[in-house]
Parts: structure tokens; sequence; C-alpha cells
């Protein structure tokens, strides 16, 4: 059935559909939103199952509207991948609520699918997946006008973790590069000798593992690396210190694609690494952390400038999270205060 056409009134739109004789009518902010209304409408007066008047609405699956939501949204996000895994799994990561109409979602249902869940995976783990279902819902409300509010902010999750402050010393350092099989000082050939790369070259700029192995040799400037796209969708640039430049100098000059592997081959090996030489808590990101406490005990930088370097929009997450100074380290800071 053919999409009537909707007419704009002030600052609104409106539109009617006709089914057997009856006509629905709605008013909207836009008139793309008036045609979703009019699809949906359409399509569930078509089903038969429908009975505006007491309320019903035929099933609509969770796991349904994650494909829908994926593929329509999702997949263009810079998290796809992490989208993807968690709609994908979703038998096993929520079975109570995978096959569930989102009409028929109550704050039970997700408290039970959060108290379950607790038991085994990490408090960041339970709320990134709460975050990513809860803007499935969202999707379908704002975008699908299926549902009138988002159940999933009903359920209070678990505070977060204290932060990660892992400092990563120059032993563990020797001891992860001996693992990846790579001198820091020849040209990496295989990508047991790019993460190593990717770590060194992590500690002395303060990027993330992805900006590192999205760079391109387009993106050396004359100082700094230009970064087109980071994490919080913004641009940044990163000075290069002297260590920095020679750890590109060592790459190969015959290709555009600085680092040739990918996310799963980089977290893959760094994991078999680590475990090899028995440091099962350094993760990767740890060499962000002590990236930007290097650069605050050695180049003094003031947070403002070390802000703009790491790109964080708040000063609080960089300052509580990423910095982590020891005991030694603050003692020496107050004393050379003094002098």
């Amino acid at each position: 059935m053919k999409i009537p056409k909707p007419i704009q009134r002030g600052s609104s739109w409106r539109i009617t559909v006709t089914f057997e004789n009856k006509r629905y009518s709605a008013t909207r902010d836009t008139a793309k939103e008036c045609e979703h209304w009019a699809s949906i409408k359409l399509l569930e007066l078509k089903t038969g199952k429908v009975d505006l008047e007491q309320g019903i609405k035929p099933p609509y699956p969770f796991r349904k509207l994650c494909d829908k939501y994926y593929q329509e949204h999702g997949r263009h996000m810079r998290s796809a991948r992490t989208i993807m895994f968690k709609i994908k799994n979703l038998d096993r990561i929520a079975p109570n609520i995978a096959d569930k109409s989102i009409y028929d979602f109550k704050p039970t249902d997700i408290a039970l699918w959060r108290n379950d869940r607790k038991k085994v995976v990490k408090v960041a783990t339970l709320r990134n997946e709460h975050a990513i279902y809860s803007a499935v819902f969202t999707y379908a409300m704002k975008e699908l006008f299926l549902i009138e509010s988002n159940v999933w902010h009903t359920v209070t999750m678990p505070s977060k973790e204290k932060s990660r402050n892992q400092r990563i010393t120059p032993e563990q350092q020797e001891l992860l590069l001996k693992s990846l099989d790579w001198d820091g000082a020849t040209t990496p050939e295989n990508s047991k000798h790019f993460v190593a790369w990717a770590f060194l070259f992590a500690i002395e700029t303060a990027m993330r593992q992805g900006e590192i192995l999205a760079m391109r040799r387009a993106d050396l400037k004359d100082g700094f690396v230009h970064l087109p796209i980071t994490k919080n969708g913004e641009s940044r640039n990163v000075p290069l210190s002297k260590e920095a430049k020679r750890l590109l100098s060592l790459l190969p000059v015959d290709s555009d694609e600085l680092v040739p592997i990918d996310k799963v081959m980089c977290c893959g090996t760094w994991v078999r690494a680590k475990k090899r030489v028995n440091l099962p808590q350094i993760n990767f990101h740890d060499s962000r952390h002590e990236a930007i406490t290097r650069m605050v005990k050695v180049r003094k930088l003031p947070v403002e400038v070390l802000a703009k370097i790491t790109g964080h929009k708040t000063i609080g997450i960089l300052i509580n999270t990423y910095y982590n100074p020891d005991a030694q380290d603050l003692v020496e800071m107050f004393n050379d205060s003094e002098s």
C-alpha cells in the first residue's frame, strides 16, 4: 500500500492513512517521522492482529529489533564491531529476553537479566551491554515510533568499578618486547613485531590502539600525527617526540598503511604475549595510562595542553582515570615545587 504524503501544518506535519474504511492520523515534527509512523501503522494494521482500541500490538521480538538496529544504524558507528558481537551473541548474553516481544518488556525482565549477567562478567561489560541494548530501544522509540518509552532506563545498573591505575615498569616493558620477539631497533616484519611497535608507540604518544592501527602515511606531518577521526568523533593532532619519530623511521616506506594488522590480530597477539611472560594484569590500553603519567612527570605538561594531546573532553576523566602517579612521583613533584 502506498504511503500518503504528509501535510505541513505550521511548524509540524500531519499524515493520515486509511485501512478498511477507517482513517488513522498522527502529527509529528518532520515529514520523515510521519512517513515512518505511517509505514509502521499500516504494517500493524495489515497483520490482522492489531486492535488499536484494545491496545493490542503484533509481537516484535527483541532479536528482530536488534538486527534492524544494526543494519540501519549500528553498523555505521565506530563501535560497530562491538555492537555486532553483542547482537550476534544475544542467545548467550540475554537468553531470557532474546525472543521476547519489545511490547511485553517489563523492568523485572531487565533486572533479572542484570542479576544473572553480573555473575559471569565484569561490571564494565555489563554496563556496556546495557548501554547497547538500551540504545536499541531508544532507536525503536525515536526512529521507528514503535514504543512510547525506554524500559531499559528504569533499571539501575551497578556503579562503575574503580578506575584502573596499572602502570608499566621498564622491566615489564622489556619482558613484553621479548615475548613479542622484537628488539625495538629493527624494521618490524611480522604481526608480533608490529604489535610490539604499536605498544612502544602508544607509550610514547598516548594514542589509543585503534588510532595507531588506523594511521596512514598521509597522516604524518612535520612534527605530529594528524588523526582525522578519533573515539570522540573529532580530529586530533598528536605531537611526536624524538623517540616516536625514531619508531616511525623503522617502519617500511613502501606502504600507506603504517601498521598492517587489524584489531583482532593485534588483540590476540597481545593476549598470548602477556601470558607467555606471566603478565596477565597488563592491558594494551594501560600504555595510555603510562604515557599520560610520563608526560606529566617528564615534560611537566599543564592539564589543558595534555587534554588536547590525548583528546579528552572531560578533564576529570583525564586526571582521575589516566593520570596515575605513584607516591614517589608525588613526593618528587612536591619537592620540586619548593626549589
